[in-house]
């Protein structure tokens, strides 16, 4: 027959065909073939997963029952701001909150006791009169601490011979001793005038007087011809020394 006898032509050998869909050299690609496919892993693609693409989206990461997928930014936020405030501190030198620089409580620094300062030396004047037996207690009196000692332009009948803001002071400038009535006078002055009573004498008191003023707390003091008080008594003795 015709057909059998026929020569195939050279080169339309069904094996010389090519087999893949590869463009041939100086042809178009196709616009509307599918993308390549990733090859597949050694051994086969998986069959459980099925075949990959290169193209698929990554993975979400599992939410619970709960989770409506904002927890995990939430967290991720307050990382970030603790981050940013760590970094911030550590720019500005480790500044540190406003609740830690400023407690709510701020203890007071110690403080150690404030001592008075020291007495210069007293200064006494010489006794020749009784207004020279005056001013030395006032004096005296000025230097024990007491502000604004005054005189009383008149005597008054009571004895007190000085006054000063919290003080009243007797002198008696006489040549006998200070009598029990004197210091008695001298301690109701004093309590009426809510303040301290102090008395000086040129020939000292009375035993009498001297147990009295011990029971009442009134300072004795003797003057001599220098003009330098002397404490004869405890009360005095604690007012000479500060105590």
């Amino acid at each position: 027959m015709a057909a059998a006898g026929r020569e195939e032509a050279p080169g339309t050998d069904a094996d010389a065909l090519p087999t893949s869909a590869e463009p041939v050299a100086g042809t178009a690609p196709d616009p509307y073939a599918s993308p390549p496919r990733a090859a597949d892993p050694p051994g086969g693609p998986d069959p459980e997963r099925g075949p990959e693409r290169a193209d698929a989206p990554a993975p979400e990461p599992p939410t619970g029952p709960d989770d409506d997928g904002t927890r995990g930014d939430a967290e991720a936020h307050t990382a970030h701001g603790a981050g940013h405030r760590a970094a911030a501190r550590a720019a500005g030198g480790g500044q540190r909150p406003f609740a830690e620089r400023y407690p709510a409580h701020i203890p007071s620094p110690p403080t150690a006791p404030v001592s008075p300062p020291p007495r210069s030396p007293f200064r006494p004047m010489t006794i020749r009169t009784a207004r020279d037996a005056v001013a030395a207690s006032a004096g005296y009196l000025r230097w024990l601490g007491f502000r604004d000692v005054v005189q009383p332009e008149e005597r008054v009948a009571d004895g007190v011979d000085l006054r000063a803001p919290g003080l009243v002071a007797q002198v008696d400038p006489s040549t006998r001793p200070a009598a029990l009535r004197a210091v008695e006078c001298l301690w109701l002055n004093g309590l009426s005038a809510s303040a301290v009573s102090v008395f000086f004498s040129l020939a000292g008191y009375t035993p009498e007087a001297r147990s009295r003023a011990d029971e009442l707390g009134i300072p004795l003091f003797v003057l001599d011809l220098t003009g330098a008080p002397q404490p004869v008594n405890g009360p005095a003795g604690d007012l000479a020394s500060g105590a």
